[in-house]
C-alpha cells in the first residue's frame, strides 16, 4: 500500500531532528516532497515502460473539416498512441491510422493541402503536437488531412502529476519512499545552510536511491526476454 506523504514527512523530520514542527512547517516539507515526486516522475517516464500511461476513450475526437483534435485533456505531457476508438472488424474507421510527423515535413504539408477525406475508405492521418503542453495547458494536436465525418478516438498519453496533499499517497512506484525522504532532508537543510544550497550528502543518498528505482522498474515483466524485433520479420514468417 502506498505511503502517505504525512508519513514520509514524519520520517524526514527524524533525520532533521525535529519531530515537532518548529523550524520547518508541515506545508514547507510537503512542498519539498512534491518537488521530489516530480523529479522521480520525470526519470520514470523516460524508461518508456508506461508506468503513468492513461487511456482516454471519452474526450478526444477528430471533428469533421477541422485541422486540430478536440477534447485533448489539459494534463497531456506526452502522447503514446492515437487511434480510432472502434478498431473492431466492423468499425467504420478501423483502417484509419494516425502517424506522428513533423508539422513542416513535406508529407504533412501535402496532407494539409488536401480536401477533407472520407475516413471510412481507410486513411493515414499525420499529427504533430504544438504549444507548451501540461502543466501549462493542453497541447494543440494538429492533424492532416482533414476528414469529412467525425472520428471518436482512443487517446493514450502520459499525464503530469497533480500536487499531492499531506493526506495523499506517494504516487511514485518502485519503493520510492527512501528517495523522497532523502530529497526532503536535502532541500529542507538548505534553509539552515549558509550557502542556502541543498545538503550534498543527502543529495548523494537521493541520487543513489533514484538510480536504484529506475533500475528496479525495468523490465516490467520477466516472463519473456526483451528482444529487438526484426523490421522484416512479418515478411519472413
Amino acid at each position: 500500500m502506498a505511503t502517505l506523504l504525512s508519513a514520509i514527512e514524519t520520517q524526514a523530520r527524524r533525520h532533521l531532528v525535529e519531530t515537532t514542527a518548529r523550524y520547518w512547517s508541515s506545508a514547507e516539507l510537503i512542498d519539498i516532497i512534491n518537488n521530489g515526486i516530480k523529479d522521480l516522475w520525470g526519470a520514470i517516464i523516460d524508461l518508456n515502460q508506461e508506468h503513468f500511461a492513461t487511456i482516454d476513450i471519452t474526450n478526444v475526437s477528430m471533428a469533421a473539416d477541422t485541422a486540430t483534435l478536440t477534447g485533448v485533456p489539459t494534463d497531456v505531457f506526452r502522447v503514446l498512441l492515437i487511434e480510432p476508438l472502434d478498431t473492431t472488424a466492423s468499425g467504420a474507421h478501423r483502417w484509419v491510422k494516425f502517424t506522428p510527423k513533423d508539422y513542416n515535413s513535406a508529407a504533412f504539408t501535402n496532407a494539409r493541402a488536401q480536401a477533407a477525406q472520407d475516413p471510412t475508405n481507410g486513411l493515414e492521418i499525420y499529427y504533430a503536437l504544438r504549444n507548451a503542453g501540461a502543466p501549462v495547458a493542453a497541447p494543440s494536436v494538429d492533424v492532416g488531412p482533414q476528414v469529412s465525418t467525425a472520428i471518436s478516438l482512443r487517446f493514450v498519453y502520459v499525464p503530469v502529476l497533480a500536487a499531492v496533499a499531506a493526506n495523499g499517497s506517494n504516487p511514485i512506484p518502485g519503493e520510492s519512499d527512501n528517495a523522497l525522504i532523502a530529497w526532503c532532508v536535502a532541500y529542507a537543510r538548505a534553509k539552515e545552510r549558509e550557502d542556502r544550497s541543498p545538503d550534498p550528502n543527502w543529495l548523494a543518498v537521493y541520487s543513489t536511491e533514484k538510480n536504484n528505482i529506475t533500475v528496479r522498474l525495468t523490465p516490467r515483466q520477466t516472463q519473456e526476454p526483451e528482444v529487438v524485433e526484426d523490421f522484416f520479420d512479418s515478411y519472413l514468417s
